[in-house]
């Protein structure tokens, strides 16, 4: 039976990229595979085809030549024992093979037998407390970092200078061995070069062969305006050193604001107690309290009742979130005066015998709760008989 033309057989054009005939044997690959088929021999078939397409199109010499003569100018023996796309020896393989050779840029970091791979640094995080004042108007803060840097004595080779890394003869520098197993195939990370590709006859003796050292950063750190707990600051490229020359991470600066002796935060609004005298609460009158900006009058009406919350408009904080201006809630406490002479207790004995003579005129708060609690007993009995 006739061949049919690889670029029919993966559904592309015969201009497509690499990457569009990446995806194309991917597509195919994961419908056709005999681990996902057992026992059709269609999709075996169809597999087989299209494993024999890729094995080509996806080699630009291999491709090159065939764009000119065809399939003759192919070499299938070059597909291993079975023909191409065969499942024997070298150029066969299982549903391992597939995710790797399809999959692997994107799990793997890069393609097989490409040495050693460059991994990116972790990721740092510094726990920063800041006051009230500093998280609302914003700071620059000084901070110290422990963390990895490359070693400067071997450049990140990890070898004593003068020597350099050679390619591991366990795994050829691939970085992993494949264990055979009947039809599967099992890869993992080589136990000699700890899937670097790479071992180090003569260590650097700064880094150990490491490549990267500990020591501390100093780093001035801007805080932005109106920032609050649970926020974070991002460095980028202040954490850890890459490993084999790849990127380093970033520093997360995460924001915790210490408890007020005077305010509440509350996302963009603050929040304060404001003790008032007896008096005042009765009479009314007006006072400062204060505000992140200085103090700011607040007038009490005659009979505030303690609890009572008073909102002062756009006294707040600006979020760096944006949002405005949140405001200040201020909320009132009557304060029971304490250390009183026997004068004034007994003025106060006097005044309180003056208002009970008013009834619910003067304590309708009290007067309603007596009435609540005269209404719950008479309940109580009638449900006790």
């Amino acid at each position: 039976m006739a061949q049919r033309d690889y670029y029919e057989v993966l559904g592309v054009a015969r201009d497509a990229s690499s990457e569009a005939i990446k995806k194309a044997f991917r597509r195919l690959a994961m419908k056709y595979h005999p681990d996902r088929n057992p026992g059709d021999a269609d999709s075996e078939a169809r597999f087989k085809e299209a494993r024999a397409a890729y094995d080509v199109l996806s080699d630009a010499r291999k491709r090159a030549a065939y764009d000119r003569y065809g399939h003759a100018g192919v070499d299938a023996s070059a597909a291993g024992p079975g023909g191409p796309g065969g499942f024997g020896g070298a150029g066969g393989g299982g549903f391992s093979d597939i995710f790797e050779d399809i999959f692997g840029d994107i799990f793997g970091g890069g393609a097989r037998g490409g040495g050693a791979r460059a991994y990116r640094g972790s990721d740092l995080q510094y726990n920063l407390e800041l006051t009230l004042e500093e998280a609302v108007f914003g700071t620059e803060v000084k901070i110290r970092v422990p963390t990895t840097a490359v070693c400067d004595t071997c450049d990140g080779s990890g070898a004593e200078p003068g020597t350099s890394p050679e390619t591991c003869p366990t795994c050829n520098g691939v970085g992993q061995v494949r264990i055979q197993q009947g039809f599967f195939s099992v890869q993992q990370t080589c136990p000699r070069c700890h899937g670097t590709g790479k071992v180090i006859p003569s260590p650097c003796k700064s880094c150990g062969g490491t490549g990267r050292v500990q020591q501390q950063n100093t780093l001035d750190v801007k805080i932005p305006a109106g920032v609050d707990t649970g926020d974070r600051i991002r460095l980028s490229g202040q954490g850890e050193a890459g490993i084999n020359g790849g990127p380093p991470g970033d520093l997360y600066v995460q924001v915790r604001v210490k408890p007020h002796k005077l305010f509440r935060r509350d996302g963009s609004d603050l929040h304060c107690e404001v003790p008032i005298s007896f008096a005042t609460a009765a009479l009314g009158g007006e006072l400062e309290v204060p505000c992140l900006k200085g103090r700011v009058s607040l007038k009490i009406p005659a009979e505030t009742q303690s609890g009572k919350q008073f909102r002062l408009r756009a006294k707040g904080v600006t979020s760096v979130h944006g949002g405005g201006v949140g405001d200040l809630l201020c909320r009132v406490v009557v304060e029971t005066p304490v250390n009183l002479t026997h004068r004034q207790k007994e003025l106060l004995k006097e005044f309180d015998a003056s208002t009970q003579e008013g009834g619910t005129r003067h304590s309708p708060q009290t007067h309603s709760w007596l009435d609540g609690v005269r209404s719950f007993f008479e309940d109580l009995k009638f449900w006790s008989k």
